[in-house]
Order: C-alpha cells, then structure tokens, then sequence
C-alpha cells in the first residue's frame, strides 16, 4: 500500500504540467467537449505513462554507464492568439490539433522520462508505476479541462491571460531546469 501512495504522489506531481495545460485548453472551449476532454487525457496519461517506461528501458539498458543524467525540454505553446473581435463567437466542436496535443504531452511528460530511469535503478515494479502514473494524470488532465473552462467562461479574458502566463511559466521553469539554474 505504500508504494501505492508514493506513486500516486509522484503521479500528482509528475502531471501538474499537463494540468495547467488542460487548463488552458478548457480555457478555449464555450462549452466543454467530453470527447475533446478524453482525447486530452489519454494524450497527457499516455506519455505520463509512456515516459517513465522509455527511461526505464534506457536506465536497464545502460545502468552501468549512466552516471548523471542532465535531460531538459522546451515548451513553447502559443498562449495568446492574434487580436480578435471581442464579438467572434468561439467554436463549440473546434477540432484537437493532434501534432499541438502531441508536442505538448511531450514536453509535459520530459521530466517523467529521468523518473523512469530512476525506476531502473531503483527496481520499482514499473508496470505499476506506469499504471498509476498514466491513470493519475489521465483524470487530472481531464478535471484540467473542466477547470479551464469553468474559468474561462465566467472570467474570458482574465482567464486566457492567466492560462498564457501559467503556460509561459511552464516553459520558462523548464529552460531554467535545462540549463541548470533551478
């Protein structure tokens, strides 16, 4: 049971980026779209799940190589889109980009990659990491959404410059860890 814990708790963690982007993505959407929201979840728990078993792979692989691991990414997401008319009505069933949703739940799940070669050196039970880990942020992504867009329809503007600031914060930490700073 308490390994249990532990990696629902590192589950939470490992997701609060993919979190604050389901947020802005419910941020977009007048009403939400259940599909939409589902689609977002597996890409987000997928890669949360997917990462840690790659880096797993790796660290088994070259174990007794691999000193010190030094992996970063960069997110970039636009977070505000080009001035439109207050009045333009936003669209309720506007298609996923699914190459936006990919590189997004890449760089979300970057660090979930080193985790996975924690795994391996650790001997956890990755099967039941992965498990926990996808399952966790597969249901945080999607209250993310709901979230998103609770917010995003009662407080429109304000939300769409809280959910660009918080996705350039993301972004921003990442670079800093990257180049060692944080």
């Amino acid at each position: 049971m308490a390994i249990f814990i532990e990696l629902f708790l590192m589950g939470v963690g490992l997701s609060m980026d993919a979190f604050a982007v389901s947020i802005c993505k419910g941020l977009g959407m007048r009403k939400v779209n259940k599909k939409q929201a589902l689609v977002i979840g597996l890409f987000f728990g997928g890669f949360q799940a997917l990462m840690p078993f790659v880096g797993w792979l790796l660290g088994s692989q070259f174990e007794k190589y691999i000193t010190s691991i030094d992996i970063g990414g960069k997110m970039i997401v636009e977070s505000v889109k080009p001035d439109k008319e207050d009045d333009e009505v936003k669209e309720i069933d506007a298609p996923l980009d699914l190459k936006e949703m990919f590189v997004l739940a890449v760089a979300t799940s970057i660090d979930a990659l080193a985790v996975g070669i924690t795994f391996a050196f650790l001997d956890y039970p990755i099967v039941e990491a992965i498990t926990v880990i996808g399952i966790t942020t597969f249901v945080i992504s999607i209250g993310g959404v709901y979230v998103g867009n609770f917010f995003g329809n009662k407080y429109e503007k304000k939300a769409e410059f809280v959910g660009g600031f918080i996705v350039v914060l993301l972004g921003v930490r990442i670079l800093l860890t990257h180049l060692g700073i944080l």
